[in-house]
């Protein structure tokens, strides 16, 4: 990997800390401060946030079970979700404490750009979107229907699904939020179209010389088309160009993993992401 890469060498974890400490903030949410525990409370429109470890030089006591169970009250209060995300190699112990508290915890991989190993070209059916773009409703809604059925096989929910989602109110409020983010800089967002229909989308979201791709998810029907492959090169061509050094995501699964190795990414730890058991 070369020395440009801010993840490169001991530090490369703490560098993620630092981003996932700054990116709720520059997105809207105020801190609220539960000793070892952050809680980042979106204020206004948007999507809600998590709480996580909180900033330090790593002296501060572990989060205890107690501590969790708090910061779950308060979520509940607020009536926000009870998520807590972090990086199982910079907090190795808060596991135990999350579960302990009854919550559940999903794995995912943690990868980051090598800017040495870039080698996929750009694909003739993605391009950024700009705010004002009239396709812009219908790519903050692709990945909704992409998460509802995770995973890479081929799905149901095609292009009439997507319009009938589309049109649900809420969206329209999400697609207004994701323009003023557009156009504020606050975060770049790509779509593979086909026609008029977007088939896959996803964003990025810089802080500094750094930026998480987020969000990537292409309609069931449209997998397996090498469609969300070209949505992360546009994005990272794009945060490069844009003075980014370092672009890093977390993958879904293993199989995801793989897609994104095919890219550039390589894997450097483990994101958990915490949450209530299903019923």
């Amino acid at each position: 990997m070369t020395p440009r890469d801010d993840l490169d060498g001991l530090d490369g974890l703490g560098a993620l800390e630092r981003y996932y400490d700054t990116a709720p903030r520059t997105g809207g949410a105020r801190a609220e401060d539960f000793g070892p525990l952050t809680l980042f409370v979106q204020e206004g429109d948007g999507w809600p946030y998590y709480a996580r470890p909180s900033l330090g030089d790593g002296s501060a006591p572990a989060a205890s079970v107690a501590d969790v169970a708090r910061v779950r009250a308060r979520q509940r209060e607020l009536g926000v979700p009870e998520a807590f995300e972090w990086v199982a190699e910079n907090t190795p112990s808060l596991r135990a404490a999350v579960e302990g508290a009854g919550l559940h915890v999903h794995a995912h991989p943690l990868m980051v750009l090598d800017l040495d190993e870039v080698r996929v070209p750009p694909h003739p059916e993605v391009r950024m979107l700009d705010a004002d773009d009239p396709l812009l409703r219908a790519a903050v809604t692709v990945p909704m229907l992409a998460f509802a059925a995770p995973g890479t096989a081929l799905g149901e929910a095609g292009p009439a699904e997507l319009a009938a989602a589309a049109a649900d109110p809420a969206n329209g409020a999400r697609r207004a939020r994701a323009a003023r983010r557009i156009g504020s800089g606050l975060c770049g967002m790509a779509a593979a179209v086909r026609g008029d229909v977007v088939l896959c989308s996803g964003q990025y979201v810089p802080v500094g010389s750094v930026a998480e791709v987020v969000g990537v998810g292409t309609l069931p029907a449209a997998r397996r088309q090498g469609l969300a492959q070209g949505v992360t090169a546009a994005l990272v061509a794009d945060a490069l160009a844009r003075g980014v050094r370092t672009v890093f995501l977390s993958a879904g699964d293993e199989d995801v993993a793989r897609m994104y190795g095919r890219i550039g990414f390589r894997r450097v730890g483990t994101a958990l992401i915490a949450e209530p058991p299903q019923e």
